[in-house]
């Protein structure tokens, strides 16, 4: 949201600004949106003077007219399918992982959240906590705005693993501060999604509903709207006392595919390829 300020446009002079400060005129929003004429009464302004800013700012900060068939077609030409090496879960998720999205996979420990993000190419950095993270996405953003390119070529995919493991601890006495840290972490995410048209996945921890029991997706009804397509990863033991444990893969949220559709994942068992070995490095 823009702040009135000397100089944003002309005419717009500093006298002026204090005196719709003190009418709760703050922002151009709220300039734009109010009564000129009584603007114009209250602030002791010329309505014509008031009038002329308005136009400039409309012109300035307005957005231009577009269709739905030019969004489409800017929709398809930035949105790429990654596959994620595992064909029944491309098949879950209709062909692989968006980018411009926020994908996030969720479930207990040991259900296949970490095997999923076995990729053939990866650099890591290590956080310890959600401000280290915040940190190295913006040195991320900053990068990729530079268009500083990688050894290990262009970015496809940001892969945070965990979400859950950063934010629980801010949501305890002071939640109102763990929530706002917790949407300006998920403003950043669908931000490098969008603008650099990047899959971004992250993981999640689950808990049990206390009155029915099912699992859910920890973190509560607040980050539920963050990630467009969400995958409950569950683990279920194959037959007989040696079989190999199977995880289930069952689709919760998505914009594309009904939700509830579930498929096994048999990672290490050939439905999942096997990496390259890699060298974990500092950087993002």
């Amino acid at each position: 949201m823009v702040v009135l300020r000397a100089g944003l446009c002309p005419g717009l002079t500093e006298e002026m600004i204090q005196l719709l400060r003190a009418n709760g005129i703050r922002t151009v929003v709220d300039f734009v949106s109010s009564d000129l004429e009584d603007v114009a009464q209250k602030c002791s302004l010329s309505y014509k003077a008031l009038v002329a800013v308005r136009r400039v700012l409309l012109a300035q900060f307005s957005a231009f007219p577009a269709n739905g068939a030019d969004l489409y077609e800017e929709l398809k030409s930035s949105t790429a399918i990654l596959p994620t090496g595992s064909p029944s879960l491309d098949q879950l998720l209709d062909s692989g992982l968006y980018t411009g999205e926020v994908t996030e996979l969720m479930g207990a420990p040991g259900s296949g959240k970490t095997q999923l993000e076995a990729l053939q190419r990866i650099q890591v950095v290590r956080v310890f906590d959600v401000y280290e993270l915040l940190s190295a996405l913006q040195e991320l953003r900053d990068r990729l705005s530079q268009q500083v390119v990688s050894s290990m070529g262009p970015l496809k995919i940001v892969v945070i693993d965990s979400v859950s493991a950063v934010i629980y601890p801010l949501l305890g006495g002071r939640q109102s501060e763990g929530l706002a840290i917790m949407m300006q972490l998920s403003r950043e995410l669908k931000t490098l999604a969008r603008e650099f048209s990047l899959a971004v996945v992250v993981t999640n921890q689950v808990t049990r509903d206390s009155s029915t029991g099912a699992l859910k997706p920890a973190l509560g009804r607040s980050w539920s709207f963050v990630p467009s397509t969400r995958v409950l990863l569950e683990s279920k033991e194959g037959a007989g006392d040696k079989g190999p444990t199977q995880r289930v893969a069952v689709l919760a949220k998505s914009p594309r595919q009904p939700t509830g559709l579930q498929v096994e994942l048999d990672i290490g068992n050939g439905d999942m390829p096997e990496p390259s070995p890699v060298t974990p490095t500092q950087g993002p």
